[in-house]
């Protein structure tokens, strides 16, 4: 499955989250790639607007693997202070975006209705 989600860093701290994005440790790629996170981006906007996106075989169940990491909890708390709610792990305000669109599956139910 695909999933696209949002969340909001604060906008004076931006510059802070790119530093710490650039040079994630390494346990942590590594729970996340054990976790079952495949294809996973995070995108930014200048008013501190974060799109992430994933390819997983199911969102809740990779989510909570990750919640089984010790690393996770580290990283999670080191990042909360550059969010909008500091008071609320980054990993637990993520809103859930709806796919309204895909390329790819459309352009297959169009080519299964030719066939």
């Amino acid at each position: 499955m695909r999933v696209c989600f949002r969340s909001s860093v604060q906008p004076s701290l931006i510059g802070e989250y790119k530093r710490r994005h650039a040079a994630v440790w390494p346990e942590m790629l590594a729970a996340l790639k054990d976790a079952g996170w495949n294809n996973y981006s995070l995108f930014l906007g200048d008013d501190g607007l974060l799109i992430g996106y994933v390819e997983c075989d199911d969102f809740g169940a990779v989510r909570a693997r990750m919640a089984l990491a010790d690393v996770n909890a580290r990283w999670q708390a080191e990042m909360a202070s550059l969010f909008d709610n500091p008071d609320q792990a980054p990993d637990a305000g993520f809103q859930v975006l709806e796919e309204v669109f895909n390329l790819d599956d459309q352009l297959a139910a169009a080519e299964a209705t030719a066939s």
